[in-house]
């Protein structure tokens, strides 16, 4: 009977070693720290926010800023659309959303967020990293490619370019990009003609084969889809009569994300609007 008493009371004093051993590694457990571009926020109860970033060293991931709705918060303006900041998070096993505990601008991007017409470009920008950034998936080239988007859109007071920039460079990154000079169903030369595109399509199609409601891509959005994969966006300069080719490509990119993502942008229709 002693005997026993003495295993049940080494079995506990076992248990309560282990218990406390696992409760010093999660208090212990130390922060890590990115640059990052926040991409979304969204309310999370009475006073806390859920923050989808992408982080430089991280990946996409979703974490809960404490307190952040209150009107007294330590993140001030750090979790605006697109800002670039340096963020601490704590990430722990059982959970999937991580914890911030510190973030802290690097870069703002004021003008663009504060005007409704340039905040909706950005709101297009966020929505296509949201969609196609797995989570917790190094993407430098992506990072750079959201961080001049925005800078862009910020320097210029205009979305029109950077957007299509951005969205012609996600579809090549993604491994989408069809052949823009032929018919991806019967492969004829487009020459001088115009190829036509929509979302039920991984390319463009040419006139014999093209569908109701598909959207044109002339000779023209295919050579400034040639000038883009040749220069950066900030060395970019268009003509006034450039913005239909400009819009045609974008169009025509939107068009693949929504095929290979098999969603529809929701954003995609306010362009229109603003």
């Amino acid at each position: 009977m002693v005997r026993n008493l003495i295993r049940v009371c080494v079995h506990g004093l076992r248990r309560f070693a282990d218990g406390e051993a696992q409760s010093a590694r999660r208090q212990a457990m130390p922060a890590r720290e990115t640059e990052a571009i926040i991409l979304k926020t969204f309310p999370l109860g009475e006073a806390d926010r859920l923050v989808s970033f992408l982080g430089r060293s991280s990946g996409r991931l979703r974490g809960v800023a404490s307190g952040a709705r209150r009107i007294k918060n330590r993140y001030g303006s750090t979790l605006e659309v697109l800002s670039h900041v340096q963020l601490w998070y704590v990430e722990r096993e059982t959970r999937d959303l991580v914890r911030i505990q510190q973030c802290e601008l690097l870069e703002s991007f004021n003008k663009s967020q504060s005007d409704y017409g340039l905040s909706t470009g950005l709101a297009m920008v966020s929505e296509i990293a949201e969609r196609v950034l797995p989570e917790q998936e190094v993407a430098d080239s992506m990072f750079r490619l959201l961080l001049l988007t925005a800078r862009e859109i910020e320097r210029r007071g205009s979305w029109q370019l950077p957007l299509a920039y951005f969205a012609f460079w996600t579809v090549r990154l993604g491994g989408w990009l069809p052949p823009l000079d032929r018919c991806a169903l019967c492969g004829t030369s487009f020459a001088e003609h115009h190829g036509y595109h929509f979302s039920q399509t991984a390319g463009p199609l040419c006139e014999n084969c093209r569908k109701p409601g598909m959207r044109p891509l002339s000779k023209g959005a295919r050579e400034l889809a040639e000038l883009f994969v040749g220069r950066k966006l900030d060395q970019i300069e268009l003509r006034a009569d450039a913005s239909r080719a400009l819009t045609e490509l974008r169009e025509a990119s939107f068009s693949w994300i929504e095929f290979h993502t098999e969603r529809n942008l929701q954003t995609r229709e306010f362009l229109e609007t603003t």
